[in-house]
């Protein structure tokens, strides 16, 4: 045994050994054999018909906080994903067209039936632990329903209770927003920039916001710089927390560097009151969350049934184990995930696995807000 004052740490993320000596508890030695989790890299790659440039992020940046985007010209999609929320915005569930205020403040607009996750790091939706990912295939939605953020952007136009509104249907919107768009010498002048011609299409509009979207990134939490090798990033309570989520079977589902294998899971979430959602393939399934920045993008899973990590993992515990409780009456003990069904969360490491995914903050992204937008609405919609 070493000295209790003594703390050495090897990690090697690549398939072999994974091994923690941490004796200011006087612990054995712990040997874990795990190459599934791993830091993010720190660039973006674009997708193969959408380089990315400044004047298209900024471009993006301008629509993403223009209401004009909406059919009744008070939502943006900052409505919902907000900087001081972490590019979500704190609710159960969202609040879209007709919604005035901000946040959980936000009262009197179309209920969406699912909440908004955090975008920021979207753009390395579908990476796995070696870092590989293709961003003209990455799965977007809890139901992973489209590929790649440029199909993505477009859907929250088109939905009723989102952006479009009643007042002009789904066949119709695009053209109004590009009739819009087209009257607005400013718009015309930043597509030029973005894009070489004046000509605004809904393809430029969309490639735009995605390479917005990309920029949204968080790369070098704690967990990020112990990864890349500074071995104080880590305390020795956070890295016991580590081996306990490993141990647990947490990294079954919850892999790669953004703690998400992207695949679709039944977990028996309970129901949310307000409104049904039999989630992909009408058999509650949904797509595993990342693990990023969760101090500060709650509330948690696909309807906000959880207000803090803490339910989450007393969850995990209720649906695992040799006789699994589901929590959602459309779901049969069996039908849970076997993922879920094989975790083994000892609640004595709870509050370390509470400490490793606090490691996993990281409140670099870019959180500026315009001061105006080129059609004079207010900037985000109407959440003052």
């Amino acid at each position: 045994m070493l000295e209790s004052s003594v703390f050495h740490r090897c990690i090697i993320f690549s398939g072999v050994l994974v091994m923690a000596f941490s004796c200011d508890r006087e612990e054995d030695l712990v040997a874990i054999d795990s190459g599934e989790i791993s830091a993010l890299p720190q660039f973006v790659l674009s997708a193969s018909t959408n380089p990315i440039t400044e004047d298209k992020r900024e471009l993006g940046r301008q629509l993403f906080w223009d209401p004009i985007l909406s059919g009744t010209k008070n939502v943006a999609c900052a409505s919902c994903h907000h900087p001081d929320l972490a590019y979500s915005d704190g609710r159960t569930l969202s609040s879209g067209v007709g919604g005035v205020g901000f946040g959980t403040a936000r009262r009197n607009g179309a209920l969406v039936k699912r909440n908004a996750p955090s975008i920021v790091n979207v753009a390395f939706n579908g990476i796995d632990v070696a870092g590989n990912y293709d961003p003209n295939t990455a799965p977007m939605f809890w139901d992973n329903r489209a590929s790649g953020l440029e199909s993505q952007a477009l859907l929250p136009i088109l939905s009723k209770e989102e952006m479009r509104g009643t007042i002009i249907n789904e066949a119709d919107i695009m053209d109004s927003i590009l009739q819009r768009l087209t009257a607005l010498p400013a718009y015309r002048s930043r597509f030029a920039d973005a894009f070489g011609d004046e000509v605004i299409s809904e393809n430029r509009i969309l490639q735009a916001l995605s390479i917005f979207q990309r920029s949204l990134i968080s790369v070098n939490s704690p967990f990020d710089q112990y990864m890349r090798g500074d071995e104080t990033a880590l305390n020795n309570q956070e890295i016991r927390g580590m081996n306990a989520f490993l141990n647990a079977g947490c990294v079954n589902c919850h892999s790669g560097p953004m703690f998400s294998d992207y695949q679709l899971h039944t977990l028996s979430v309970p129901n949310n009151s307000l409104v049904a959602d039999a989630g992909a393939n009408g058999r509650f399934d949904f797509r595993t969350p990342t693990l990023r920045n969760l101090n500060i993008t709650g509330p948690y899973m696909h309807n906000g049934s959880f207000n803090s990590i803490r339910e989450v993992l007393d969850f995990y515990n209720d649906i695992s184990g040799n006789n699994p409780d589901s929590q959602n009456p459309n779901v049969a003990d069996n039908e849970i995930d076997n993922d879920a069904r094989n975790l083994r969360i000892n609640q004595d490491d709870a509050n370390e696995i509470l400490s490793f995914l606090a490691s996993l903050n990281d409140e670099s992204f870019d959180q500026s807000i315009p001061s105006s937008v080129p059609s004079g609405l207010e900037v985000g919609g109407s959440i003052k």
